[in-house]
């Protein structure tokens, strides 16, 4: 499909070329998005729908004003009209003097290989999994989703540079119900092969019926084993306003490059070509592993090239649509694991999902964290996460899908929900991290590629305010 997205690409440069003048900088992307979604409530598949759509993005620099729009027609008529709306608004735009320039021309890496089955999956291939999900919760209410989705893309700019990719993703995201209790269990992958649907089911079964007749704790603070969804909502606010090159350029950010801000145990590494993702971003600058945080120690901040050029540094690879405003923002955070061998290896991350199911903990992964525990809490997810003071990346949310009390190593009682308020850096602070998992689970975003990887996490201490309704 790629060709078809580089000629579309070369026919808009053409037409800056007539509109705008050769002297004109341009860059364009052209995408194709494949999305397929199976959705299912109340344990019967309600929805199934599938869209296919092509995007053109164009950023045009002339006269020293930069301008950028985006379109989803792609006649000569449509492309045209990008091209000249697109040079209206520079007209119109002040001077830019920070403008970056254009990506010069390099070599792209190829990506991982895309599952042609995972691209072009039938609506029968998804409602396998989701019979497999709802007969392994055995009776128990279950609702969910299994998407399947494709991109392919190409870039070309007037400097000479251009890049294609294709990437395939496959997620499954399902929950179970009983009494009123719910457990949760969620996958993405890169084959839709690799998602099982029943050892994900019986996963989210046993932890509803584990989560029954909660009883309420006071707030306080409590050590924590957070388990792998959970643990992606600190990835995902790191990155958006930790590891986020505008806010470090303007001072909003936590990140210290350099200074041993987290526990040793602690690396992350936004690692895009990981999965299967398009291998360079909105300006065309590959895509590759950008290490954050490195056994401990603070080591980079993302930059597309505006604002790298701003502090001195180079793109990293993470222009984005909507980068000039909010910045560019790691979305293929990896959290290693205990184990990085085994991790290097490609092991854990299926078939830690369905191991050793036996209720409130889910997997021998948890459970060798779980043990270690005299007295704290087992938190499946957070959800409703906000932002109280960003620099210093305060957190406000709730807990959901089942929090556990431990005793002696063992979950004794479910617990009602809790409202938490808690710095997800201090939380993650050099002596807070108790023990990692060897499994990581990467965990679903939206359908653009975006995706975080962990395994559960043991924290020496989380702040629960009060109870969820509070």
């Amino acid at each position: 499909m790629s060709g078809d997205e580089r000629d579309l690409a070369g026919r808009v440069l053409e037409l800056v070329r007539r509109v705008a003048g050769s002297a004109a900088q341009a860059e364009v992307l052209v995408t194709r998005s494949d999305l397929a979604l199976t959705r299912f409530a109340n344990s019967f598949i309600h929805q199934n729908v599938a869209e296919t759509g092509i995007t053109v993005q164009l950023r045009l620099h002339v006269d020293g004003r930069t301008a950028a729009g985006g379109g989803s027609r792609v006649d000569p008529d449509g492309l045209t009209a990008l091209v000249e709306r697109t040079r209206a608004a520079a007209r119109l735009a002040p001077p830019d003097p920070a403008w970056p320039g254009l990506t010069a021309p390099a070599p792209t890496p190829t990506g991982r290989p895309v599952d042609e089955a995972t691209a072009f999956a039938s609506p029968d291939e998804r409602a396998a999994r989701v019979r497999a999900f709802v007969d392994a919760v055995e009776g128990l209410e279950a609702a969910g989703y299994c998407r399947t989705s494709y991109r392919s893309g190409a870039f070309a700019n007037s400097a000479g540079h251009s890049a294609v990719g294709r990437a395939a993703e496959a997620t499954m995201d399902g929950i179970a119900r009983a009494g009123g209790a719910d457990g949760v269990a969620r996958h993405s992958a890169d084959r839709l092969a690799d998602l099982d649907g029943a050892a994900l089911g019986a996963r989210a079964a046993a932890k509803a019926r584990a989560a029954t007749d909660p009883v309420e704790l006071p707030p306080g603070r409590y050590e924590v084993v957070l388990e792998p969804a959970a643990v992606a909502d600190l990835l995902q606010n790191l990155a958006w306003y930790g590891f986020n090159g505008k806010r470090y350029a303007e001072r909003q950010s936590f990140a210290e490059p350099g200074a041993a801000q987290f526990d040793p145990a602690v690396t992350l590494v936004d690692d895009p070509l990981h999965a299967s993702t398009l291998p360079f971003d909105l300006e065309g600058t590959a895509r590759r592993a950008l290490p954050l945080v490195e056994a401990g120690t603070t080591g980079a901040v993302a930059h597309d090239r505006r604002s790298g050029a701003e502090v001195g540094a180079g793109s990293t690879g993470h222009g984005m649509p909507g980068g000039s405003t909010f910045g560019p923002i790691p979305r293929n955070v990896r959290l290693l694991p205990a184990d990085r061998a085994a991790d290097a290896a490609g092991g854990g991350a299926a078939g830690a999902v369905g191991a050793g199911v036996t209720g409130a903990v889910g997997d021998p992964d948890t459970a060798a964290l779980v043990a270690g525990v005299r007295r704290g809490l087992l938190v499946s997810d957070f959800w409703y996460t906000r932002v109280l003071d960003p620099k210093q990346l305060v957190v406000t949310g709730l807990t959901r899908n089942g929090v556990w009390l431990v005793e002696d190593g063992v979950p004794t009682r479910a617990v009602r929900d809790f409202r938490f308020t808690e710095s997800y850096p201090r939380a993650l602070g050099p002596g807070r991290v108790l023990g990692l998992g060897r499994s990581p689970v990467r965990q679903p975003d939206r359908s653009d590629g975006s995706w975080w990887e962990a395994p559960a996490v043991r924290l020496s201490s989380w702040n629960f305010t009060g109870g969820a309704s509070g």
